[in-house]
């Protein structure tokens, strides 16, 4: 589905290219919650990611999921202006993973 081997590296948007990097979305986040490791999770999981347009978004989504307990690896096959690709490695539930991604400004498409 998400074929984050060839994945290009993006670089970051200006101020004035997306709505994450303008000066109004460069405003301090509160912290990603961290909620309960659900034990019977698969060990990797693919998400579709709304939202996103710019390596600044990718980075900000990436980090957020990648401080949650339980979490091995996380990255983003960006699609700008579409659904982009979340693929989570780790003993962590759906439901911390689609908080960590709402606290970052972003949202995890219904499937």
């Amino acid at each position: 589905m998400f074929d984050s081997a060839n994945r290009t590296e993006l670089p970051l948007a200006s101020s004035t290219g997306c709505s994450c990097c303008s000066p109004a979305g460069h405003a301090q986040k509160a912290p990603a919650a961290v909620a309960n490791v659900d034990a019977a999770a698969p060990s990797q999981r693919t998400f579709s990611v709304d939202g996103l347009t710019c390596g600044h978004c990718v980075r900000t989504v990436e980090k957020a999921v990648s401080a949650l307990d339980g979490v091995e690896s996380a990255s983003v096959d960006l699609v700008a202006g579409g659904r982009s690709g979340l693929t989570v490695a780790g003993s962590v539930s759906d439901a911390a993973v689609r908080q960590a991604v709402t606290s970052a400004g972003y949202s995890l498409a219904a499937n």
